[in-house]
């Protein structure tokens, strides 16, 4: 029996392997299941949705009942309907600043860690000196400098996450490039774009990997925070931050939380599960787990 388990191990491929480490992690699984259900009622939610979420449909902060699930806001508007858009918003900023920090990071990183020299020292001060600043000082600084709105805070957050994945690649880059399957590609004369793009980078995606998706976590916690603080996504427009910014008074606080409760909440379950899911991703895809 033993051997015949050790056959199955031995014959199947990565991705299999990867699969199943990465459900031995009960929480990630649990967590996975949790983001794909919040994502699709995030993408449906033009037909799941009870009402308009920009439409007054009810009482003014109206308290949750049959009509109104999670009750209406201060001006009458569905709290619940103005939520599954509000998680489109977030995933949608939080998804494609990581996509647009990770193209520059890895960019970037292999340009360093291959050529080295005056390339390698010019990106590496440079992503020090990005680095040196306080980080939500500098997103601050950047959202009062362009007028806020969705896209900017999407181009503002993905070009001040690359510092951390440009590290990381080139630090990667730096262990292949003396690797002999580089060094053979090398002295045979494969193009460079074969190099970088056919033996480096494809060695170098588990890391990436997981290192974006807490960039992912990190980015709908910004766009969260500063859509709180007014430079973020601007109402009409609901983002889970945006909703959060109306409960700032006592009164709210105390009296309806149904205007905060739902949003705080949602934030915490989406990064919890993110961070989850990376976790496992971490260890499933290290060559050195057992």
């Amino acid at each position: 029996m033993a051997k015949e388990k050790t056959k199955d191990l031995a014959s199947e491929s990565y991705l299999q392997t990867v699969f199943r480490r990465f459900r031995r992690h009960r929480l990630a699984m649990i967590s996975l299941v949790v983001l794909i259900v919040l994502v699709a009622a995030a993408l449906l939610a033009p037909w799941i949705a009870p009402y308009d979420p920009d439409a007054i449909v009810g009482d003014f902060g109206g308290a949750p009942n049959w009509q109104h699930w999670l009750g209406t806001d201060q001006i009458g508007r569905d709290v619940l309907s103005r939520l599954l858009y509000a998680t489109r918003i977030s995933l949608l900023v939080g998804v494609m600043a990581t996509l647009i920090s990770t193209v520059i990071g890895v960019v970037l990183g292999l340009v360093a860690g291959y050529f080295g020299g005056i390339a390698d020292m010019v990106i590496m001060r440079f992503t020090d000196m990005v680095m040196s600043f306080p980080y939500i000082l500098l997103v601050l600084v950047a959202a009062a400098i362009f007028r806020p709105g969705l896209w900017n805070i999407i181009w503002i957050l993905g070009f001040v996450d690359w510092p951390g994945i440009a590290r990381l690649v080139r630090g990667n880059v730096l262990s292949l490039r003396e690797t002999n399957f580089v060094k053979g590609s090398i002295v045979a004369g494969m193009p460079l774009r074969h190099i970088l793009f056919s033996e480096i980078l494809p060695n170098t995606v588990a890391p990436i990997l997981v290192y974006a998706t807490s960039v992912l976590a990190l980015s709908m916690l910004d766009e969260a925070a500063l859509s709180f603080l007014g430079q973020g996504v601007q109402p009409p427009a609901a983002s889970l931050g945006n909703m959060l910014n109306g409960a700032q008074s006592l009164t709210i606080l105390t009296k309806q939380p149904w205007l905060w409760i739902p949003a705080g909440l949602l934030i915490v379950i989406l990064v919890m599960a993110i961070n989850f899911v990376g976790d496992a991703l971490r260890d499933a895809l290290d060559p050195n787990s057992r």
